[in-house]
This record gives C-alpha cells, structure tokens and sequence, in this order.
C-alpha cells in the first residue's frame, strides 16, 4: 500500500474513494458472508494490489506463484497505476478481481454497497493484532485479513540533534519536551518539527489528549469534544511559537515529512515506517526513530493498514480465502518486510520483525495503542472538508469552530 501521505496523493486517494462510494456492488446489502462461493477444479484468481514499486509487486507475484503451484490453480497480479477507480469499475461491473487491497478507511464504504466478502471469522485465529482486528470490524463483522500496519512515530534528524547540543536525554517523552527540543532544534531555514497537514497526522495529538474523531464503538461523533480541542490546540501553539510547520509551509515546500527531513528543512517528523524509503532519495540522511510523545491522556499514535479483500461477487471464494491463509503466515509476512518494508499483521509477526530490525521498534511498540482511522461508509466527503480546513492552520484559523462542523457533518453522515 501506498502510505506516504503527500496532498497530491491525498487528494487522488479521497477522489478515489467517492468514486467507489458512488459506485456501489450492484444488487448486494450489506455484508456478504455466505454463502460461500467455490469454483470447482483449478481456478484463476485475479489480485488487485495498489503497489509501492518493483519491489512489493515482485514480491507479491512470487508469494501468489507458490501458493498456484502447490494447489495447481493460477493467479494473476494487477498491479493499479489508480487502485481506487479501478477497483471502482470492477465493483461497478461483473467481474471483479477475486482479491484486492482495501485500504481501512475505506471498509465500511465497500462492506455497505456490498462490495465484500466478510470471511474475517475463517482467519481469526491468526493471531492479529487487536487493533487491526478492531479496524477491519464494521458492522459487528470481521471482513477480511491484515495484511500489513505501520504507525506514526517521532523521526529526528540525528546530525542536527547533535549540533543543537541535544543528547539521548533530551528525546522527548512528553508535549513539554517535545516543545523544547522544538524549540532548540529551530534556526534558520530549519524547523523543529514538520508534519503533514492533515488529521492523518495531527490526529495523534487528539489521541494524546485523550480524544478521537468518533467514540469507541464508531456510533457517535466525538470531534468537538474537550480532548480534540486540547489536541490541535497543541498543534496551533507550536505553530505559533514558530517550531512546528506544515510539510506545506516550509521553505521551500515539500510534499510530506521525510522530504522535509531529507532536505533539512525539518529535524524532526512525524510518519510510519515508510519513511525508509525517504533514504533512495537522500542516501546522507542519518535519523532515529523513537516512541511519540504522551500527551495528558498519555501515550497515543495513529494507525495504517490494508487488508486482503475479497469480492462479494467472486465465485473463487474459498479457493481466495486460501491464498490469503498463505499469504498472512508469519513467514511469508516476514518476506514480505524484507522485500519492501512492510509490518507484518500478526503479534508474531510483529514481535519477529521488530527482533530482526530493531531501528524500527517504535513503529512496532505503537500497535499496541494505535488507533486506525474512521471506517464508517459516507465518511469520505466529512473528512475531505475538515482536511481542508485543518491544511490552513499554520495561517491562523479556529480549530475549535473546524472541529464542531466536523461534529456536525459527522453526524449527518452516520445518521445515513
């Protein structure tokens, strides 16, 4: 999956999704579970990925190839230059692909137009890890299998830390010591700490606080509470104090957090586990990832992750919930990171990947308290406004007056 969160992409991905919302699962309600449809004699099942690179769809062809080979079915990999229209038209007609990236946010939106296939109870022994299990829950069903998460942790550009005389003591554990290696950290150009200008990143400060967008169990709006309020008010005063920007608003702009690192603009960001690919285009960056800062409710981080979706409309379905066995074990996973990066879904898997690549412990240790983003179909439109919003914060604005027609817009939209 593509996680790098850039305004450019931002925007293809939300478009993406009203398509899809538009498009509908042609004569599906809600859910599709059973029953469960299979094919008899050799199949060929078709996956749709949205591929980082070589890399991942590479590494995808050979994990569906021997899972093909040992069952004596075929499977063909489409690797989506627009995963989101494509997967749109698919739905839109007859022949969808068997299996499919689903992004989290987008789960109740295609479980509601009864796009999936909800076969989570067949792979729940897994082992995932609960958060993720949480996040491809909608409507009391699990849908379908982790394949992947990363979460948001604190990036800090090593060779400025040093030259602001800042030692391993100074890492901050908390928004007051975030503020002040801020603060020491900004000279210049340079800016203390850079994020992305949308919730996908400013949404751990609400958590911090103790806040989300919505309650616990998705059925109330809970933006314009007192946390959220405290959250992006933490945002806002940094800004103000001059030591927290936009990736946006740097000099010159940059498209997301480890640009802004890799250029020098920034000492410290905030991103997932992808930002080691923001090495390939700054091979002289050296930086240390830690644990996010706790804010007053404590320690809080957000959440990101695809899942191996089946089509409701598929007539592979068995055979499909197959391959996703194969390809959620914790070997495969662990293949997986090692040709492109990715956290496996599974604490097993988890708890291997961080032993074996230890500079990414942090990524790891937030899955046991992130939070995955809002998954309520009709969310699309709610979010894109308040993003818009959110993105001119550093120009002033009132979050506060943001936050509470986000409450009302959320509402309208859970009310259907």
């Amino acid at each position: 999956m593509s996680r790098k969160t850039t305004t450019a992409a931002a925007a293809a991905c939300l478009t993406g999704a009203l398509i899809l919302s538009a498009c509908g699962g042609g004569g599906f309600s809600g859910g599709n579970s059973a029953p469960q449809a299979t094919s008899k004699g050799p199949v060929k099942l078709t996956v749709m990925i949205g591929s980082s690179g070589d890399a991942e769809t590479n590494a995808v062809k050979k994990a569906t190839e021997a899972w093909a080979k040992k069952t004596g079915n075929t499977v063909e990999v489409i690797a989506a230059s627009d995963l989101g229209q494509q997967l749109g038209q698919a739905f839109a007609s007859t022949t969808p692909p068997d299996v499919f990236y689903t992004d989290a946010s987008k789960v109740g939106t295609f479980a509601k137009a009864g796009n999936l296939y909800a076969y989570g109870d067949q792979v729940k022994d897994a082992g995932f890890l609960p958060t993720l299990v949480k996040t491809f829950t909608y409507d009391d069903k699990f849908y379908c299998a982790p394949k992947d998460y990363s979460t948001l942790a604190l990036e800090i550009n090593t060779d400025l830390w040093s030259k602001a005389g800042l030692t391993d003591a100074d890492i901050p554990k908390d928004w007051a010591g975030l503020e002040a290696a801020a603060k020491k950290l900004t000279s210049g150009k340079v800016t203390g700490l850079v994020i992305g200008n949308d919730i996908n990143r400013s949404g751990a400060f609400i958590k911090q606080a103790g806040g989300w967008i919505v309650s616990e169990d998705g059925k109330t709006m809970t933006a314009d509470s007192a946390p959220a309020k405290a959250g992006l008010a933490e945002v806002q005063k940094m800004m103000k104090d001059g030591v927290l920007k936009f990736s946006s608003d740097t000099s010159p702009a940059t498209g997301w957090g480890g640009e802004a690192l890799g250029k020098g603009v920034a000492a410290m960001t905030i991103e997932g586990n992808w930002i080691s690919g923001a090495k390939k285009d700054f091979p002289d960056l050296k930086y240390k990832v830690v644990e996010l800062p706790a804010g007053p409710a404590g320690k809080g981080t957000l959440l990101f992750s695809n899942c191996w979706g089946i089509a409701a409309k598929s007539p592979n379905q068995a055979q499909s919930v197959d391959l996703v066995k194969s390809l959620i074990t914790t070997d495969q996973q662990m293949a997986f990171a090692d040709a492109f990066g990715v956290m496996p879904s599974t604490e097993e898997g988890a708890k291997a990947f961080a032993a074996k690549f230890p500079d990414q412990q942090a990524f790891v240790a937030g899955g046991q308290y992130a939070q995955g983003p809002v998954n309520l179909p009709g969310f699309d439109e709610v979010m894109t406004k308040f993003n818009s919003q959110l993105a001119t914060l550093g120009k002033g604005g009132d979050p506060n007056a943001w936050l509470t027609e986000l409450q009302k817009n959320g509402t309208a939209a859970l009310s259907g």
